[in-house]
Formats: C-alpha cells, sequence, structure tokens
C-alpha cells in the first residue's frame, strides 16, 4: 500500500471544467487531487500563448497540441468526413479554441431547470458565471458580470474598424434587430454587435484554464502544488479505463511515458476528458451490454444512452467583397480577431425569441467572410467503440445533416439573413458584394443544397452524448454528474450538456465544472460535520 498513488479524487482531463474541479476542491489545503493530463504543458508556446494563432490553431493542424482523430464520413454532407480531436495539452480545449465567451442564454437554462431542477435555474447559473469571470469590458447591466474571478474576459476591440462597423449596420437593417453592446446580458441575447468577448487577458494573451485555475500560484509549472495546495498534475499520462470494486469506482489505470500505472481515489474519480469521456466510460464497462460484450469488456452496468445523442451545431460561409480602403481588425489590436458578428432567431419566424444563429465577421485584406453557425441543430451523432483496445480511435458519427430539418433551417439563412444582409452591405458601401454563395446559387434550392453540403464546416462544438438526465430520460449522469448505476463516478465537462447550447461551449463546460466541485465540497462539508456529531454523540455516550 505504500507504493500505491492514493489521493482524496482523480481528475482526468485540464480543460475548463477538470482545472476548475482540480483548483476548487484543493483550496482548502486539506484535500488531496491527482489531475491526469495526457498531453503537455505548452503554455509558455508562442501558438498557445498569443491570441493571433488562434484561428490558425483551429483550422489548421498542429499534431503537437491535439489528439490525431477522423470522424466517419457523413452521409448528409456527401460522405465527407472531418476531424475528431481536441486539445491535448494542459488546458485541453481552452488552450487552442477560437476564444469566443458565449454563455448559454437564459432559455436554455430554463430548460436545463425544468428537467434537472433548481441547481441549473437561469438565476444561479449566472450567480456561478460572476463568480468565474473577471470582465474587461463595456455592459449596460453591470450587475451580470463579475469582477473578481479567475477567467479573464476581455471585450475586444475597444474601437472597432469601419468594417465591423458597416457588417453590423447592414446585420441590424437586413434583420431589424438593433446593435447591441453585451451579448452575455440575458436582457439582450439577441441582435448585432461590434465587439466579441474573449478569454484574453487585458493585453490580449490568450486566457486558458490552464492560466486561470493552474497557474504559478496554484502548481509549478511540472505540475506540483504549490503553498501546500495538496494538488499534482501529472502530463503525458494517457487514461485507459476506470478501476472498479463492484460497483464502486475506485481509481483508474493510465498510461503514464508508456507505463501502464493504477492510481486510487479515496472519494471520487471524476471524468472531465470532453469528447473522450464517452470513449473511457465504454471501456469501464459502462455503456451498452451486448455492444460491451461483444468487444470483450466485462460490463459493469448496462446503459444503452452512453454515446448517444451526441450534438454539434453546424457551420457554414458566406464570402463578401470588401472596401481596400478597409481594415478588418485595429491595427494595434491584432488580438480582437473577430470583424464584428451577431446571434438572432430562426430565419422562418419560429421561436423568434430563442437564438438560433450565431454570425461571426472574420476579415482579411479585400475580404469578408460571414460564419454562419446553426445553434439549435434536430441531427443527432453517436460515439461507438471499434474494440477494448483503449488507443484505437472510437467510431464517431456527428448525424451532421442527418434530420432535413437542419438543412432547411440553413438554407433559410441563406435565403434570409445572406440574401439581405448583402443588400444592405451593398447599399452602405457599393465595394462590398456577395461573392460566395452567389444570388443566383442562393435562389435556386438544389443549388443551394449542393453550395451548402460542399462549404460544410466542423465545429468543435461538440456535446450531450452523456446527457445530464435522469435513467429513464436517456441520462447517463444525474444533476450533480454522477454515473448512473454505479458509485463514486463523475463526468463533468460540455459531453453532460442535456440540451444544446445557444453559443460556444467552453462557457459551458466552466461552469459544469464549477457547480460540481462546489457540490462536492459541500457534500465534503456535511459528512465531515455527521463525523464531528457523531464523534461527540460517542463521546457523550462513554
Amino acid at each position: 500500500m505504500k507504493n500505491k498513488l492514493i489521493y482524496d479524487y482523480i481528475v482526468v482531463g485540464t480543460g475548463p471544467a477538470g482545472a476548475v474541479i482540480a483548483k476548487t476542491l484543493t483550496d482548502d489545503k486539506q484535500t488531496s487531487v491527482l489531475v491526469l493530463e495526457a498531453g503537455e504543458n505548452n503554455d509558455k508556446d508562442k501558438p498557445i500563448r498569443d491570441s493571433t494563432f488562434a484561428l490558425e490553431l483551429e483550422e489548421q493542424f498542429f499534431p503537437e497540441y491535439f489528439w490525431q482523430g477522423e470522424g466517419i464520413p457523413q452521409n448528409g454532407v456527401d460522405d465527407r468526413s472531418f476531424e475528431w480531436t481536441t486539445g491535448r495539452l494542459l488546458g485541453g480545449g481552452s488552450s487552442i479554441n477560437g476564444e469566443q465567451y458565449v454563455r448559454p442564454t437564459s432559455a436554455v437554462f430554463r430548460e436545463w431547470e425544468r428537467l434537472l431542477g433548481p441547481l441549473w435555474s437561469p438565476r444561479r447559473a449566472i450567480r456561478r458565471f460572476k463568480k468565474l469571470e473577471n470582465y474587461n469590458g463595456a455592459t449596460n447591466n453591470p450587475k451580470v458580470h463579475g469582477y473578481s474571478g479567475r477567467i479573464d474576459i476581455r471585450q475586444a476591440p475597444v474601437n472597432p474598424t469601419s468594417m465591423a462597423k458597416k457588417l453590423t449596420l447592414a446585420i441590424e437593417r437586413a434583420t431589424g434587430f438593433p446593435e447591441i453592446l453585451d451579448y452575455n446580458d440575458p436582457k439582450t441575447p439577441l441582435g448585432p454587435f461590434t465587439r466579441w468577448q474573449l478569454y484574453q487577458k487585458p493585453d490580449g494573451r490568450r486566457e486558458n484554464s490552464s492560466t486561470a485555475f493552474l497557474s504559478p500560484v496554484i502548481m509549478t509549472p511540472s505540475g506540483q502544488g504549490v503553498n501546500g495546495r495538496k494538488l499534482r498534475v501529472f502530463f503525458k499520462s494517457t487514461t485507459l479505463r476506470v478501476l472498479f470494486t463492484n460497483k464502486r469506482a475506485v481509481g483508474v489505470e493510465f498510461l503514464q511515458e508508456g507505463t501502464c500505472t493504477q492510481a486510487y481515489a479515496r472519494k471520487k474519480v471524476i471524468l472531465s476528458a470532453g469528447i473522450n469521456s464517452a470513449q473511457l466510460l465504454m471501456l469501464s464497462g459502462i455503456g451498452p451490454e451486448k455492444s460491451l460484450k461483444d468487444k470483450g469488456i466485462s460490463v459493469v452496468f448496462n446503459n444503452p444512452s452512453v454515446g448517444k445523442r451526441l450534438r454539434n451545431h453546424t457551420l457554414n460561409f458566406a464570402s463578401f467583397s470588401t472596401n481596400p480602403s478597409d481594415r478588418p481588425l485595429p491595427s494595434n489590436d491584432p488580438s480582437a480577431l473577430y470583424t464584428g458578428g451577431a446571434f438572432l432567431p430562426d430565419p422562418n419566424g419560429m421561436k423568434n425569441n430563442r437564438r438560433a444563429v450565431q454570425m461571426l465577421g472574420m476579415g482579411s485584406e479585400g475580404m469578408l467572410t460571414l460564419a454562419l453557425i446553426y445553434l439549435r441543430p434536430a441531427s443527432r451523432g453517436s460515439i461507438k467503440l471499434q474494440n477494448n483496445d483503449p488507443l484505437k480511435i472510437v467510431l464517431a458519427d456527428e448525424g451532421f445533416l442527418s434530420n432535413p430539418e437542419d438543412m432547411e433551417a440553413v438554407k433559410n439563412i441563406y435565403k434570409t439573413y445572406v440574401k439581405n444582409i448583402a443588400a444592405e452591405l451593398t447599399a452602405i458601401d457599393p465595394s462590398y458584394q456577395l461573392v460566395s454563395p452567389t444570388l443566383e446559387v442562393i435562389d435556386d434550392d438544389s443549388s443551394l443544397e449542393e453550395f451548402i453540403k460542399q462549404n460544410f464546416g466542423h465545429n468543435h462544438h461538440q456535446q450531450g452524448s452523456l446527457r445530464m438526465a435522469p435513467l429513464d430520460k436517456g441520462g447517463v449522469v444525474d444533476r450533480k454528474g454522477n454515473v448512473h448505476g454505479v458509485k463514486n463516478l463523475i463526468v463533468a465537462d460540455a459531453s453532460i450538456i442535456p440540451f444544446t447550447v445557444d453559443g460556444n461551449t467552453s462557457a459551458a463546460a466552466y461552469l459544469i465544472g464549477y457547480t460540481v466541485a462546489r457540490q462536492l465540497k459541500l457534500l465534503d462539508k456535511n459528512i465531515s460535520a455527521r463525523k464531528l456529531r457523531r464523534q461527540r454523540y460517542e463521546k457523550d455516550e462513554e
């Protein structure tokens, strides 16, 4: 026993949820936590530190920072396949994403609350977001932001360019939604804007879960907790499976620089591995019974919902020529990254008080590209094991456009929003002309469908494959992240999102991690109080 690695908690992954949990649980300097990170600490690397690399990181593959993988061909987009990957480094996906800070709206949290209870109400969610964030920007509603949390949020740019202003004005005129200042204000979730809220420090450097929650004041670069904090992060440590005694999680097995090692948890094992959490559950014996048995995996708990209900937002583009005199970004602020944007409802008029479309302006010399994200997809995908080899990539089917409703929704974005925005942009400045798709393509239904399929992009917004819900409603975990059917095992990351978020997923992942950590601390406090009462009672009995 002396040679065993034993901690109170084991956390797998250092992304938004895992890093928050590790830091929060060890704040008392009494609780010990082992964190397993498959990648390395790359926080000092220029592509990670420098925000101007953010879009390049997403568009190009940097093998030193990513898991390697590809999903299965997608029938809905002419059998094209897309990368199945996320960050494999300290900070996980938060170290390689596009840095957009977008909270789910109150409409989303009301759905969560109806399913899961008041723990996930809009009011409580906003209160926890305020605890997490250190907001550096403008707003008409200061009460909805936090100003002393650990996550630096920068609203940028301070002085938007003429290109951003023209795009924002065109969207305003084309849609009827006035320009808004703060899209994370629950009172103004819809409308165009010139300034994004970004995971950035005030000087524009990237803020990720590592710099926010595993910084030098919390741990050394090599992963050792400082100032008495009982935290240890193992790098280059790939988790293979969860270890069980009967149906109680007692530890994990992992590869550390090629050596198979086991570590044990006195209290809980917490999976915060993002898109890899479903695979880990199935390799550990939690999932569809027949499929697991066929692959030689001993079944710990039969749950057919594991790996099901995978969702991702759709991504398409429209491109415009621009005025050569218009700069996409301020010359003194290249870390601003984006040239305006908007959140809009479904253009067909249904549920017009709900976000359904996200637009991102991305300018370059002579060109303005408008990324078009449909936020309420009806399509569902799945994650399946190929065999019992933990290093074998899963069969990830994201199900893009598998439900015909999604194709109709994306077509409507072009037919209504893009077409009208193009007209308004040209009226504002004739230099701005729609280049791709052309108006002829938009007006021809079959040509537009083919354009959408051939120009379909890929978001890293995977969510919902381990749904947080009651077992009889397709749930894999309960409202506190506890895995159904077993004890002492938690999943806390974007894979447990119960209803699709209406924006980028990282904010929701931070919230999930923080909520789970607070619940665990409350549980530990209650257990300690019960032990103290029992000790006092036993002493009185003596």
